[in-house]
């Protein structure tokens, strides 16, 4: 039996971490309350940051792929995926770079779910009474979690998913290969991980220049974080 491509090797792992991560026996931070409100105010806040993109016929596509599922928090793992099954066909039908794009966007699911755990922990030290969310209080809460290096590592993954994508859509024949790998997929568990390729593939054929809209964002949420750390007043103004 041929011996696994490094890359699809790596890719298996993080799908067992993303899996890992989820499970709320393995990880019981799943289970606390303030989860669920913090990604429900992220998504506002993020909503609100991207009104200029969403304005834009050109780059409203993009911007509800990134909010929807580059920032959304997906188990793309599938609770009974086989992951030695699943990377030779993996292998077989995607393009390495297809599969680095894949490869990055599992480890970003992962960190942003690792991270929003953390948060809530924090947001329960910090307001364990509160039940709603702000500025002020996830402010303090980022900066209490800190981990200043995850956090541009996270962005920096970001940005290496779109970057992937704009690359994608460029590549001949990636779209006939997403159609073939799409049944496969479904049988072995990895259907949302296969939409999450579709969508935003489709996403980014509508763009003119994917790369520069991927430096926007990522020029945006840097300052973002560097305005939280800094502990600003008001770090998610335009």
């Amino acid at each position: 039996m041929a011996r696994a491509h490094p890359l699809i090797t790596r890719v298996g792992r993080r799908l067992e971490w993303h899996q890992a991560a989820h499970d709320p026996v393995l990880e019981p931070r799943n289970r606390l309350r303030w989860l669920s409100e913090l990604r429900r105010w992220q998504a506002a806040r993020l909503e609100t940051s991207f009104a200029h993109f969403l304005a834009d016929p050109t780059r409203r596509a993009a911007a509800m792929f990134f909010l929807t599922d580059v920032y959304g928090d997906h188990d793309f793992s599938g609770r009974d995926a086989n992951v030695a099954k699943v990377m030779p066909m993996m292998q077989r039908l995607l393009p390495l770079s297809v599969l680095e794009t894949v490869a990055h966007g599992i480890e970003l699911g992962v960190l942003t779910h690792v991270l929003d755990m953390r948060m809530a922990e924090a947001l329960q030290r910090l307001a364990p009474h509160r039940r709603k969310l702000d500025a002020d209080l996830y402010g303090q809460a980022y900066r209490e979690v800190g981990l200043r290096r995850l956090r541009r590592h996270q962005i920096d993954l970001i940005a290496e998913v779109g970057v992937g994508l704009a690359r994608a859509v460029k590549t001949p024949g990636v779209a006939t290969l997403l159609k073939l790998s799409r049944g496969p997929a479904r049988a072995t568990g990895l259907g949302d991980l296969q939409g999450f390729l579709e969508r935003g593939f489709a996403a980014f054929a509508a763009l003119g220049d994917g790369k520069a809209f991927v430096r926007d964002i990522e020029r945006a949420e840097r300052t973002v974080s560097r305005r939280l750390f800094a502990g600003d007043p008001d770090p998610f103004r335009d």
